[in-house]
């Protein structure tokens, strides 16, 4: 694996972590929560830029939480040609348009209500739909569309304490779901729609961000490739996980 452990003054610690094959995995543990969201819009922002670049238009798929909520309050601050940024969600509870319960609320909040992005470009997950199936498929469609060939370009996942990300609950047949998007759940309490491993695999780049020292015996298990874990569908080539200190703590490196 690649290990940077990023201290106060943003200086790299480099070392290598005992008892953890994390593959190609960069991995940077950050000192608190707010140099966490400012890496994470830094190298986010820039993923997007290199794919505008290339192409003339890229594509972010958004997980829901609230660990995301100063990353995408960060993000809003960054120089990004958001007329030429489409955003997707990883995945969305149902729930009534507005519920509290909804990822869109926070990703409106916290990032799309204050970027210049046309309406056209932002594309909520269609769980007000009376057939959710049907709906998930269309949605799968809506990204080809986007994208051409159904990769986008930046993936951003969280991490739960019982090993889930995007919304996989442990046990759920969602993860050996062959199309990209699906129906997943109950999963406390909701049912959610979520792009499944083929999508979020698919990716240009995918960005762990994880904080809290609850996550970190998890963050251990997926970094050292748990098969029990949902997170550890996601590959391990073209991913960087940002921790903050908290969830870094046990995964020091030896010097």
């Amino acid at each position: 694996m690649r290990w940077r452990s990023v201290c106060a003054r943003g200086l790299p610690l480099r070392g290598m972590m005992p008892g953890v094959n994390a593959d190609e995995i960069d991995v940077e543990v950050l000192p608190d929560g707010g140099a966490l969201a400012a890496r994470a819009a830094d190298l986010v922002a820039e993923r997007l830029a290199k794919a505008l670049s290339a192409r003339g238009v890229a594509s972010l798929a958004v997980s829901g939480g609230s660990t995301p909520r100063p990353f995408l309050a960060e993000l809003a601050g960054r120089t990004v040609p958001w007329a030429a940024v489409h955003v997707f969600q990883v995945d969305e509870r149902v729930a009534p348009a507005g519920h509290r319960d909804r990822n869109l609320t926070d990703l409106r909040t916290a990032l799309l209500d204050r970027v210049p992005i046309p309406s056209g470009n932002i594309h909520p997950m269609p769980v007000e739909a009376d057939d959710l199936d049907a709906a998930a498929a269309a949605y799968a469609g809506e990204v080809r569309a986007v994208t051409g060939d159904a990769r986008l370009d930046v993936v951003h996942l969280g991490l739960g304490d019982d090993g889930h990300t995007a919304s996989w609950p442990p046990g759920d047949p969602v993860v050996d779901a062959a199309a990209p998007v699906a129906v997943a759940g109950p999963f406390n309490g909701r049912l959610r729609m979520t792009l499944t491993p083929p999508a979020v695999n698919g990716a240009g780049w995918i960005v762990w961000l994880i904080a809290g020292d609850a996550k970190a015996p998890v963050v251990a298990r997926l970094l050292a490739g748990d098969p029990a874990l949902p997170a550890s569908r996601v590959r391990r080539h073209d991913v960087t996980l940002l921790a903050d200190a908290a969830t870094g703590a046990g995964l020091r490196p030896e010097s």
